[in-house]
């Protein structure tokens, strides 16, 4: 029993000596580490702060893409307070940045689409081709843009559907904003019988043109024949208007139009076809002369 009690005495105060001896061997190392430590943390929440300031001063920046890159410049100064208080205990850090290389190549690697929708979020918020509440259609996806995030961005369609869409897809296709430039065009085209006043029914739609506040003066409205149709003169109004009234106008003047038509006597005719009939008589003599200029070409 002493023997054991000696023993277990021995093997305390060897380890008591031990630890003694780190903390006297590393007593600044590790007052060194808890300062960097304290140090970095401060700093880092500084330096996050700062670019998110900075860049928030920028009206144009998004917010999303402002927040992503004040993290960013935060964490990359804690890694780098990780690994300068690592080497102040004399660990090899070159072996740990390049076993951290290797752990984010793996990561890349397995999180490849991941990746890449966010490096299109990051494109698409700073690139800005979209806006919040803007309307878009990109490669088939059409809708009003809810919000743009790192990874996708949320959508509602003119049926009030919602869509998700990825940030790669958005990215890796043509984008048509029908909400960014503030005016747009829009051709009414209506097809007007062959017998009726051409010239009159080119005075009616300009004048419902003229007559609506909504279509603008500069690029002034014309109306011309762009087209001879099988059943109709196709008589086309070009006029432009505000983006936000461009929808609401189309609808009002095709209407007016219409009731305009009506009230002069100017037809919209139906698709028509003229048939031509021949009398079995007829029909048969022209078989038969045919028949006949056969049998010559023949001989």
């Amino acid at each position: 029993m002493e023997l054991q009690t000696g023993n277990l005495m021995t093997a305390a105060e060897t380890m008591v000596a031990q630890i003694t001896e780190f903390a006297v061997s590393y007593a600044f190392s590790i007052l060194g580490a808890i300062v960097l430590i304290i140090a970095g943390f401060l700093v880092a929440g500084f330096v996050e702060r700062s670019v998110l300031r900075a860049l928030d001063r920028f009206p144009s920046f998004d917010a999303t893409l402002s927040t992503f890159l004040s993290k960013l410049a935060r964490y990359a100064i804690l890694v780098l307070v990780g690994v300068t208080v690592l080497a102040q205990f004399g660990v090899q850090t070159a072996s740990i940045i390049a076993a951290l290389g290797a752990v984010g190549l793996a990561i890349g690697l397995a999180l490849q689409g991941t990746l890449q929708n966010i490096a299109a979020g990051i494109m698409l918020l700073f690139l800005k081709p979209f806006r919040k509440g803007e309307y878009i259609d990109a490669g088939g996806i059409s809708g009003t843009i809810e919000s743009i995030g790192l990874f996708a961005t949320e959508m509602t369609n003119i049926d009030g559907v919602y869509i998700l869409a990825p940030n790669s897809t958005l990215w890796n296709t043509s984008v048509i904003n029908y909400s960014r430039n503030p005016r747009r065009r829009y051709d009414l085209v209506i097809g007007i019988g062959y017998g009726d006043d051409i010239d009159l029914a080119q005075k009616t739609m300009l004048a419902l043109a003229e007559a609506d506040a909504r279509v603008l003066d500069d690029p002034e409205p014309a109306t011309f024949v762009s087209a001879l149709g099988d059943s109709a003169v196709a008589v086309t109004l070009r006029y432009w208007t505000l983006t936000s009234d461009w929808w609401q106008t189309r609808i009002d003047l095709t209407k007016a139009a219409k009731q305009a038509f009506d009230a002069k006597g100017i037809s919209i005719p139906f698709p028509q076809r003229d048939v031509h009939y021949l009398p079995m008589e007829v029909a048969k003599r022209a078989a038969g002369g045919t028949a006949r200029k056969a049998t010559a070409t023949k001989r």
